[in-house]
Protein backbone atom coordinates (compact mmCIF):
# COMPACT_ATOMS: atom_id res chain seq x y z
CA UNK A 1 0.00 0.00 0.00
CA UNK A 2 1.28 3.41 -0.90
CA UNK A 3 1.68 5.76 2.07
CA UNK A 4 0.42 8.64 -0.05
CA UNK A 5 -2.76 6.70 -0.81
CA UNK A 6 -3.20 5.94 2.87
CA UNK A 7 -2.79 9.61 3.76
CA UNK A 8 -5.19 10.67 1.01
CA UNK A 9 -7.93 8.32 2.22
CA UNK A 10 -7.46 9.48 5.81
CA UNK A 11 -7.76 13.09 4.67
CA UNK A 12 -10.95 12.25 2.78
CA UNK A 13 -12.38 10.56 5.87
CA UNK A 14 -11.50 13.56 8.02
CA UNK A 15 -13.09 15.90 5.49
CA UNK A 16 -16.30 13.86 5.48
CA UNK A 17 -16.30 13.79 9.28
CA UNK A 18 -16.10 17.59 9.29
CA UNK A 19 -18.84 17.79 6.69
CA UNK A 20 -20.98 15.47 8.75
CA UNK A 21 -20.46 17.57 11.85
CA UNK A 22 -21.43 20.66 9.89
CA UNK A 23 -24.53 18.99 8.47
CA UNK A 24 -25.56 17.86 11.96
CA UNK A 25 -25.24 21.40 13.28
CA UNK A 26 -27.27 22.70 10.37
CA UNK A 27 -29.91 20.09 11.12
CA UNK A 28 -30.07 21.26 14.72
CA UNK A 29 -30.55 24.84 13.54
CA UNK A 30 -33.38 24.19 11.09
CA UNK A 31 -36.64 25.99 11.81
CA UNK A 32 -38.74 24.46 9.03
CA UNK A 33 -39.31 20.87 7.98
CA UNK A 34 -38.18 21.52 4.39
CA UNK A 35 -34.86 22.75 5.70
CA UNK A 36 -34.52 19.75 8.01
CA UNK A 37 -35.22 17.32 5.15
CA UNK A 38 -32.37 18.79 3.11
CA UNK A 39 -29.98 18.79 6.04
CA UNK A 40 -30.88 15.22 6.95
CA UNK A 41 -30.22 14.17 3.34
CA UNK A 42 -26.74 15.69 3.50
CA UNK A 43 -26.10 13.87 6.78
CA UNK A 44 -27.18 10.58 5.20
CA UNK A 45 -24.79 11.12 2.29
CA UNK A 46 -21.87 11.95 4.58
CA UNK A 47 -22.48 8.78 6.60
CA UNK A 48 -22.47 6.66 3.46
CA UNK A 49 -19.21 8.22 2.27
CA UNK A 50 -17.54 7.67 5.63
CA UNK A 51 -18.47 4.00 5.63
CA UNK A 52 -17.26 3.55 2.04
CA UNK A 53 -13.93 5.25 2.76
CA UNK A 54 -13.40 3.22 5.92
CA UNK A 55 -14.02 0.03 3.93
CA UNK A 56 -11.46 1.13 1.36
CA UNK A 57 -8.96 1.92 4.11
CA UNK A 58 -9.50 -1.52 5.61
CA UNK A 59 -8.80 -3.18 2.25
CA UNK A 60 -5.64 -1.12 1.83
CA UNK A 61 -4.42 -2.04 5.30
CA UNK A 62 -5.09 -5.71 4.61
CA UNK A 63 -3.04 -5.54 1.41
CA UNK A 64 -0.23 -3.88 3.35
CA UNK A 65 -0.22 -6.67 5.94
CA UNK A 66 -0.13 -9.35 3.25
CA UNK A 67 2.78 -7.59 1.62
CA UNK A 68 4.71 -7.47 4.89
CA UNK A 69 4.34 -11.20 5.47
CA UNK A 70 5.65 -11.91 1.98
CA UNK A 71 2.42 -12.48 0.08
CA UNK A 72 2.53 -10.22 -2.92
CA UNK A 73 -0.65 -8.99 -4.52
CA UNK A 74 -1.76 -10.53 -7.76
CA UNK A 75 0.18 -9.35 -10.78
CA UNK A 76 -2.53 -10.24 -13.28
CA UNK A 77 -3.17 -7.83 -16.12
CA UNK A 78 -5.45 -5.01 -15.00
CA UNK A 79 -7.93 -3.51 -17.50
CA UNK A 80 -8.12 0.22 -18.04
CA UNK A 81 -10.52 2.38 -16.09
CA UNK A 82 -13.35 4.38 -17.56
CA UNK A 83 -16.33 6.63 -16.89
CA UNK A 84 -19.83 5.42 -16.09
CA UNK A 85 -22.78 7.82 -16.27
CA UNK A 86 -26.34 7.40 -15.04
CA UNK A 87 -28.99 9.90 -16.11
CA UNK A 88 -32.74 10.36 -16.70
CA UNK A 89 -33.67 8.29 -13.67
CA UNK A 90 -37.42 7.57 -13.54
CA UNK A 91 -39.28 5.46 -10.98
CA UNK A 92 -42.97 4.80 -11.81
CA UNK A 93 -45.63 4.80 -9.09
CA UNK A 94 -48.76 2.67 -8.87
CA UNK A 95 -51.44 4.57 -6.98
CA UNK A 96 -54.84 3.09 -6.29
CA UNK A 97 -57.64 4.34 -8.52
CA UNK A 98 -59.45 5.86 -5.55
CA UNK A 99 -56.33 7.81 -4.58
CA UNK A 100 -55.22 9.06 -7.98
CA UNK A 101 -58.36 9.48 -10.10
CA UNK A 102 -60.92 10.28 -7.40
CA UNK A 103 -58.52 12.12 -5.13
CA UNK A 104 -59.83 10.37 -2.03
CA UNK A 105 -58.16 9.33 1.14
CA UNK A 106 -55.42 10.90 3.21
CA UNK A 107 -52.79 12.84 1.26
CA UNK A 108 -49.68 10.68 1.49
CA UNK A 109 -46.65 12.91 0.93
CA UNK A 110 -43.01 11.87 1.14
CA UNK A 111 -39.62 13.42 0.48
CA UNK A 112 -37.43 11.07 -1.55
CA UNK A 113 -33.94 11.07 -3.03
CA UNK A 114 -31.54 8.54 -4.51
CA UNK A 115 -28.10 7.64 -3.23
CA UNK A 116 -25.80 6.42 -6.02
CA UNK A 117 -22.66 4.54 -5.01
CA UNK A 118 -19.89 3.04 -7.11
CA UNK A 119 -16.86 2.12 -5.04
CA UNK A 120 -16.01 5.09 -2.83
CA UNK A 121 -17.73 7.57 -5.14
CA UNK A 122 -21.13 8.44 -3.68
CA UNK A 123 -23.57 11.03 -4.95
CA UNK A 124 -27.06 12.05 -3.93
CA UNK A 125 -29.78 13.38 -6.18
CA UNK A 126 -31.96 16.40 -5.59
CA UNK A 127 -34.80 16.01 -3.12
CA UNK A 128 -38.22 15.35 -4.69
CA UNK A 129 -41.57 15.77 -2.92
CA UNK A 130 -43.92 12.96 -3.92
CA UNK A 131 -47.68 12.64 -3.45
CA UNK A 132 -50.58 11.09 -5.38
CA UNK A 133 -50.47 13.83 -8.02
CA UNK A 134 -47.28 12.29 -9.45
CA UNK A 135 -47.19 9.17 -11.59
CA UNK A 136 -43.38 9.00 -11.73
CA UNK A 137 -40.52 10.03 -9.49
CA UNK A 138 -38.16 11.90 -11.79
CA UNK A 139 -34.55 12.77 -11.02
CA UNK A 140 -32.94 15.12 -13.55
CA UNK A 141 -29.42 14.63 -12.24
CA UNK A 142 -26.66 13.26 -14.45
CA UNK A 143 -24.17 11.44 -12.24
CA UNK A 144 -20.73 10.54 -13.63
CA UNK A 145 -18.41 8.11 -11.87
CA UNK A 146 -14.74 8.44 -12.78
CA UNK A 147 -11.95 5.87 -12.58
CA UNK A 148 -14.35 2.92 -12.69
CA UNK A 149 -13.24 -0.58 -13.70
CA UNK A 150 -15.26 -2.96 -15.90
CA UNK A 151 -16.19 -4.99 -12.82
CA UNK A 152 -18.02 -2.04 -11.26
CA UNK A 153 -21.16 -2.37 -9.16
CA UNK A 154 -23.33 0.72 -9.17
CA UNK A 155 -25.77 0.58 -6.29
CA UNK A 156 -28.90 2.73 -6.52
CA UNK A 157 -30.77 3.30 -3.26
CA UNK A 158 -34.10 5.11 -2.98
CA UNK A 159 -34.69 6.77 0.40
CA UNK A 160 -37.97 8.15 1.66
CA UNK A 161 -39.16 10.21 4.60
CA UNK A 162 -42.75 11.01 5.45
CA UNK A 163 -43.17 14.75 4.85
CA UNK A 164 -46.43 15.19 6.79
CA UNK A 165 -45.13 14.10 10.19
CA UNK A 166 -45.36 16.94 12.67
CA UNK A 167 -42.11 18.88 12.90
CA UNK A 168 -41.29 20.94 15.98
CA UNK A 169 -38.16 23.06 15.60
CA UNK A 170 -38.43 24.10 19.23
CA UNK A 171 -37.72 20.56 20.30
CA UNK A 172 -34.28 20.84 18.85
CA UNK A 173 -33.50 24.05 20.60
CA UNK A 174 -30.75 26.60 19.88
CA UNK A 175 -28.08 24.42 21.36
CA UNK A 176 -24.61 23.65 20.17
CA UNK A 177 -24.25 20.15 18.80
CA UNK A 178 -21.06 18.22 19.46
CA UNK A 179 -21.12 14.87 17.69
CA UNK A 180 -17.46 14.04 17.81
CA UNK A 181 -16.45 15.22 21.25
CA UNK A 182 -13.82 17.76 20.33
CA UNK A 183 -12.12 19.51 17.48
CA UNK A 184 -10.90 17.75 14.37
CA UNK A 185 -7.19 17.06 14.45
CA UNK A 186 -6.72 16.63 18.21
CA UNK A 187 -7.45 12.90 18.21
CA UNK A 188 -8.41 11.92 14.72
CA UNK A 189 -8.35 8.20 15.56
CA UNK A 190 -11.07 8.58 18.22
CA UNK A 191 -13.09 10.88 15.99
CA UNK A 192 -12.94 8.56 13.01
CA UNK A 193 -13.97 5.66 15.25
CA UNK A 194 -16.89 7.67 16.58
CA UNK A 195 -17.88 8.62 13.05
CA UNK A 196 -17.77 4.97 12.03
CA UNK A 197 -19.99 3.91 14.93
CA UNK A 198 -22.68 6.50 14.37
CA UNK A 199 -22.51 6.23 10.58
CA UNK A 200 -22.85 2.45 10.81
CA UNK A 201 -25.90 2.75 13.03
CA UNK A 202 -27.42 5.32 10.67
CA UNK A 203 -26.86 2.89 7.83
CA UNK A 204 -28.54 0.04 9.70
CA UNK A 205 -31.48 2.21 10.73
CA UNK A 206 -31.97 3.48 7.20
CA UNK A 207 -31.88 -0.07 5.88
CA UNK A 208 -34.55 -1.22 8.27
CA UNK A 209 -32.54 -1.71 11.43
CA UNK A 210 -31.42 -5.25 10.69
CA UNK A 211 -28.40 -6.31 12.68
CA UNK A 212 -26.58 -9.56 12.07
CA UNK A 213 -26.88 -12.40 14.59
CA UNK A 214 -24.48 -12.12 17.47
CA UNK A 215 -23.50 -8.56 16.60
CA UNK A 216 -23.82 -5.63 18.98
CA UNK A 217 -25.00 -2.31 17.70
CA UNK A 218 -22.60 0.51 18.52
CA UNK A 219 -24.11 3.27 20.68
CA UNK A 220 -25.83 5.98 18.71
CA UNK A 221 -25.08 9.56 19.59
CA UNK A 222 -28.09 11.01 21.45
CA UNK A 223 -27.96 14.11 19.27
CA UNK A 224 -27.99 12.03 16.08
CA UNK A 225 -30.78 9.77 17.30
CA UNK A 226 -33.20 12.66 17.98
CA UNK A 227 -32.31 15.24 15.37
CA UNK A 228 -34.71 15.96 12.53
CA UNK A 229 -36.54 13.69 10.09
CA UNK A 230 -35.23 10.22 9.30
CA UNK A 231 -34.82 8.67 5.85
CA UNK A 232 -35.51 4.99 5.33
CA UNK A 233 -34.46 2.71 2.50
CA UNK A 234 -37.46 2.23 0.23
CA UNK A 235 -35.92 0.23 -2.65
CA UNK A 236 -32.56 -0.55 -4.20
CA UNK A 237 -30.81 -2.27 -7.11
CA UNK A 238 -27.29 -2.89 -8.34
CA UNK A 239 -26.23 -2.20 -11.92
CA UNK A 240 -23.20 -3.79 -13.57
CA UNK A 241 -21.54 -3.70 -16.98
CA UNK A 242 -24.20 -6.13 -18.25
CA UNK A 243 -26.78 -3.36 -17.84
CA UNK A 244 -24.84 -0.82 -19.91
CA UNK A 245 -26.70 0.01 -23.11
CA UNK A 246 -26.97 3.29 -24.91
CA UNK A 247 -30.63 4.04 -24.51
CA UNK A 248 -33.45 4.33 -22.00
CA UNK A 249 -33.75 0.95 -20.29
CA UNK A 250 -35.82 -0.62 -17.49
CA UNK A 251 -34.29 -2.34 -14.46
CA UNK A 252 -35.87 -4.23 -11.57
CA UNK A 253 -36.00 -2.78 -8.08
CA UNK A 254 -35.83 -4.72 -4.82
CA UNK A 255 -38.41 -3.27 -2.42
CA UNK A 256 -37.35 -2.80 1.21
CA UNK A 257 -40.57 -1.45 2.75
CA UNK A 258 -44.16 -2.54 3.28
CA UNK A 259 -47.42 -0.67 2.87
CA UNK A 260 -47.82 -0.08 6.59
CA UNK A 261 -44.57 1.91 6.75
CA UNK A 262 -45.13 5.69 7.10
CA UNK A 263 -42.48 6.37 4.45
CA UNK A 264 -43.96 3.84 2.00
CA UNK A 265 -44.77 4.73 -1.61
CA UNK A 266 -46.61 2.51 -4.14
CA UNK A 267 -43.64 1.62 -6.32
CA UNK A 268 -44.24 -0.34 -9.49
CA UNK A 269 -41.07 -2.36 -8.87
CA UNK A 270 -38.98 -0.95 -11.72
CA UNK A 271 -36.83 2.00 -12.54
CA UNK A 272 -35.81 3.45 -15.89
CA UNK A 273 -32.56 5.22 -16.66
CA UNK A 274 -29.74 5.70 -19.14
CA UNK A 275 -26.56 3.89 -18.18
CA UNK A 276 -23.56 4.40 -20.46
CA UNK A 277 -19.83 3.81 -20.14
CA UNK A 278 -16.71 5.26 -21.74
CA UNK A 279 -13.58 3.15 -21.24
CA UNK A 280 -10.36 5.15 -21.49
CA UNK A 281 -9.18 2.89 -24.32
CA UNK A 282 -12.03 4.27 -26.44
CA UNK A 283 -11.23 7.96 -25.92
CA UNK A 284 -7.51 8.23 -25.23
CA UNK A 285 -4.58 7.14 -27.44
CA UNK A 286 -3.00 4.00 -26.00
CA UNK A 287 0.19 4.28 -28.11
CA UNK A 288 1.58 6.39 -30.94
CA UNK A 289 4.79 6.54 -32.97
CA UNK A 290 6.54 5.71 -36.22
CA UNK A 291 5.66 2.36 -37.77
CA UNK A 292 6.22 0.37 -40.90
CA UNK A 293 2.99 -1.33 -41.86
CA UNK A 294 1.93 -3.75 -44.56
CA UNK A 295 -1.37 -5.46 -45.29
CA UNK A 296 -1.66 -9.07 -46.42
CA UNK A 297 1.28 -11.09 -47.69
CA UNK A 298 2.62 -8.69 -50.29
CA UNK A 299 5.89 -7.32 -48.90
CA UNK A 300 6.02 -4.58 -51.52
CA UNK A 301 2.93 -2.89 -50.02
CA UNK A 302 4.65 -1.84 -46.78
CA UNK A 303 5.05 1.85 -46.01
CA UNK A 304 6.20 4.13 -43.22
CA UNK A 305 3.41 5.79 -41.26
CA UNK A 306 2.73 7.53 -37.97
CA UNK A 307 0.43 5.19 -36.03
CA UNK A 308 -2.06 6.02 -33.29
CA UNK A 309 -3.77 3.21 -31.34
CA UNK A 310 -7.14 4.45 -30.16
CA UNK A 311 -10.59 2.96 -29.89
CA UNK A 312 -11.36 0.24 -32.39
CA UNK A 313 -8.59 1.11 -34.84
CA UNK A 314 -4.89 1.59 -35.40
CA UNK A 315 -4.95 4.88 -37.32
CA UNK A 316 -2.08 5.33 -39.77
CA UNK A 317 -1.19 8.86 -40.87
CA UNK A 318 1.42 9.95 -43.37
CA UNK A 319 3.08 12.04 -40.67
CA UNK A 320 2.46 13.40 -37.20
CA UNK A 321 1.63 16.77 -38.74
CA UNK A 322 -1.32 15.18 -40.54
CA UNK A 323 -2.59 13.90 -37.21
CA UNK A 324 -2.31 17.30 -35.59
CA UNK A 325 -4.08 18.95 -38.54
CA UNK A 326 -6.93 16.42 -38.13
CA UNK A 327 -6.56 15.07 -41.66
CA UNK A 328 -8.12 11.72 -42.47
CA UNK A 329 -5.80 8.76 -41.87
CA UNK A 330 -4.28 6.90 -44.80
CA UNK A 331 -5.29 3.59 -43.28
CA UNK A 332 -7.36 2.34 -40.36
CA UNK A 333 -6.42 -1.14 -39.19
CA UNK A 334 -9.36 -2.65 -37.23
CA UNK A 335 -8.66 -3.68 -33.64
CA UNK A 336 -11.35 -5.67 -31.85
CA UNK A 337 -11.74 -7.46 -28.54
CA UNK A 338 -10.94 -10.77 -30.26
CA UNK A 339 -7.99 -9.56 -32.37
CA UNK A 340 -4.89 -11.76 -32.41
CA UNK A 341 -1.59 -10.00 -31.60
CA UNK A 342 1.63 -11.96 -31.98
CA UNK A 343 5.29 -10.94 -32.02
CA UNK A 344 7.61 -13.04 -34.19
CA UNK A 345 11.05 -13.16 -35.76
CA UNK A 346 11.23 -12.40 -39.48
CA UNK A 347 13.99 -11.90 -42.04
CA UNK A 348 11.98 -10.07 -44.65
CA UNK A 349 11.55 -6.77 -42.83
CA UNK A 350 14.21 -4.94 -40.84
CA UNK A 351 14.35 -4.95 -37.86
CA UNK A 352 14.00 -8.69 -37.39
CA UNK A 353 11.15 -8.54 -34.84
CA UNK A 354 7.69 -7.72 -36.15
CA UNK A 355 4.10 -7.73 -34.91
CA UNK A 356 1.36 -9.70 -36.61
CA UNK A 357 -2.28 -8.58 -36.11
CA UNK A 358 -5.28 -10.55 -37.32
CA UNK A 359 -8.90 -9.41 -36.88
CA UNK A 360 -12.08 -11.15 -37.94
CA UNK A 361 -14.41 -8.68 -39.61
CA UNK A 362 -17.85 -9.46 -41.08
CA UNK A 363 -17.28 -11.34 -44.33
CA UNK A 364 -13.47 -11.29 -44.27
CA UNK A 365 -10.33 -11.30 -42.11
CA UNK A 366 -7.91 -8.38 -41.94
CA UNK A 367 -4.23 -9.24 -41.41
CA UNK A 368 -1.50 -6.68 -40.82
CA UNK A 369 2.21 -6.74 -40.02
CA UNK A 370 3.91 -3.95 -38.09
CA UNK A 371 7.60 -3.21 -37.58
CA UNK A 372 9.64 -0.43 -35.98
CA UNK A 373 13.18 0.85 -36.42
CA UNK A 374 14.09 0.05 -32.80
CA UNK A 375 13.52 -3.41 -31.23
CA UNK A 376 12.54 -1.81 -27.92
CA UNK A 377 9.77 0.11 -29.69
CA UNK A 378 8.51 -3.13 -31.18
CA UNK A 379 8.19 -4.60 -27.70
CA UNK A 380 6.37 -1.51 -26.45
CA UNK A 381 3.94 -1.68 -29.36
CA UNK A 382 3.37 -5.38 -28.72
CA UNK A 383 2.58 -4.74 -25.05
CA UNK A 384 0.32 -1.80 -25.89
CA UNK A 385 -1.63 -3.77 -28.51
CA UNK A 386 -2.14 -6.75 -26.20
CA UNK A 387 -3.22 -4.50 -23.35
CA UNK A 388 -5.61 -2.67 -25.69
CA UNK A 389 -7.22 -5.90 -26.87
CA UNK A 390 -7.50 -7.06 -23.24
CA UNK A 391 -9.15 -3.77 -22.23
CA UNK A 392 -11.74 -4.12 -24.97
CA UNK A 393 -12.47 -7.74 -24.05
CA UNK A 394 -13.11 -6.76 -20.43
CA UNK A 395 -15.32 -3.78 -21.26
CA UNK A 396 -17.37 -5.96 -23.63
CA UNK A 397 -20.22 -4.15 -25.39
CA UNK A 398 -18.98 -0.78 -24.11
CA UNK A 399 -16.29 -0.99 -26.82
CA UNK A 400 -18.63 -1.84 -29.70
CA UNK A 401 -18.90 1.89 -30.31
CA UNK A 402 -18.10 5.09 -28.47
CA UNK A 403 -21.00 5.89 -26.14
CA UNK A 404 -21.83 9.52 -25.59
CA UNK A 405 -22.00 10.92 -22.08
CA UNK A 406 -24.15 14.00 -21.64
CA UNK A 407 -22.29 16.31 -19.31
CA UNK A 408 -24.39 17.31 -16.27
CA UNK A 409 -25.63 20.85 -16.12
CA UNK A 410 -24.35 22.72 -13.07
CA UNK A 411 -26.84 22.94 -10.27
CA UNK A 412 -28.50 26.30 -9.93
CA UNK A 413 -26.68 28.33 -7.34
CA UNK A 414 -28.95 29.81 -4.70
CA UNK A 415 -28.04 33.41 -4.05
CA UNK A 416 -28.13 34.46 -0.44
CA UNK A 417 -30.78 37.03 0.32
CA UNK A 418 -29.77 40.32 1.85
CA UNK A 419 -30.06 40.18 5.59
CA UNK A 420 -29.89 36.37 5.89
CA UNK A 421 -27.74 34.75 8.52
CA UNK A 422 -25.51 33.32 5.81
CA UNK A 423 -25.02 36.81 4.37
CA UNK A 424 -24.15 38.21 7.77
CA UNK A 425 -21.55 35.52 8.42
CA UNK A 426 -19.60 35.44 5.18
CA UNK A 427 -19.71 39.02 3.90
CA UNK A 428 -17.51 41.94 5.00
CA UNK A 429 -20.61 43.93 5.93
CA UNK A 430 -21.27 41.53 8.79
CA UNK A 431 -21.38 43.18 12.22
CA UNK A 432 -19.01 40.40 13.30
CA UNK A 433 -16.50 40.99 10.54
CA UNK A 434 -13.61 39.52 12.51
CA UNK A 435 -15.26 36.08 12.80
CA UNK A 436 -13.21 33.43 11.01
CA UNK A 437 -15.00 30.35 9.67
CA UNK A 438 -12.30 27.74 8.90
CA UNK A 439 -12.83 25.25 6.11
CA UNK A 440 -16.29 26.52 5.25
CA UNK A 441 -16.62 24.46 2.07
CA UNK A 442 -18.73 25.30 -0.93
CA UNK A 443 -21.21 22.59 0.01
CA UNK A 444 -21.77 24.02 3.47
CA UNK A 445 -22.08 27.51 1.98
CA UNK A 446 -24.73 26.26 -0.41
CA UNK A 447 -26.58 24.55 2.40
CA UNK A 448 -26.48 27.69 4.49
CA UNK A 449 -27.72 29.90 1.69
CA UNK A 450 -30.70 27.63 1.10
CA UNK A 451 -31.56 26.91 4.73
CA UNK A 452 -31.49 30.34 6.26
CA UNK A 453 -33.56 32.67 4.16
CA UNK A 454 -35.52 34.23 6.96
CA UNK A 455 -33.04 36.10 9.08
CA UNK A 456 -35.63 37.48 11.51
CA UNK A 457 -36.72 34.02 12.57
CA UNK A 458 -33.18 32.81 12.95
CA UNK A 459 -32.02 35.79 14.94
CA UNK A 460 -34.66 35.03 17.58
CA UNK A 461 -33.26 31.52 17.94
CA UNK A 462 -29.54 32.15 17.59
CA UNK A 463 -28.13 35.10 19.46
CA UNK A 464 -24.42 35.55 20.05
CA UNK A 465 -23.13 34.25 23.36
CA UNK A 466 -21.43 36.39 25.94
CA UNK A 467 -18.24 38.24 25.07
CA UNK A 468 -15.05 36.30 25.50
CA UNK A 469 -16.63 33.00 24.41
CA UNK A 470 -16.64 31.67 20.85
CA UNK A 471 -19.61 32.88 18.83
CA UNK A 472 -21.87 30.26 17.34
CA UNK A 473 -24.39 31.36 14.73
CA UNK A 474 -26.67 28.61 13.54
CA UNK A 475 -24.08 26.14 14.83
CA UNK A 476 -22.03 26.79 11.73
CA UNK A 477 -18.55 27.23 13.18
CA UNK A 478 -16.63 23.95 12.93
CA UNK A 479 -13.68 24.31 15.25
CA UNK A 480 -10.39 22.91 14.07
Amino acid sequence: MNDNQDTEVLQQIEREVRMREGASKLLAACSQREQALEASKSLQTCNARILALLSQLQRMRKAQILQRVGRRPSEDTVPCAGKVALSDLRIPLMWKDSEYFKNKGELHRCAVFCLLQCGTEIYDTDLVMVDRTLTDICFEDTVIFNEVGPGFQLRVELYSSCAVVEFSPGALGPRRVSLLGGSIGCSSGKKIRAAFESAAVCGSVSSGGNVGPGSVSPPLSPDLSTLGPKYNLLAHTTLTIEHVQEGFKTHDLLLSATEDSPFWLPLFGNMCCRLVAQPLCMVQPAMSGQLRVKLGEDLNCSRNVFGVLRGRSLLCYQSQEDLESEDKPLLAVPIRKDSLVRAFEGDALPPPRSIYISTQCPGHDVACTLATHIPEDTQRWTDALRQHVFNMSQWKQCCDHLMKIEMPSPRKSIAAKQGSLYHEIVTPSSPWEGLVVPDLSLEIRTLLSSYYKKSLVLRRHFAPVAAGRSLVYASVVIQS
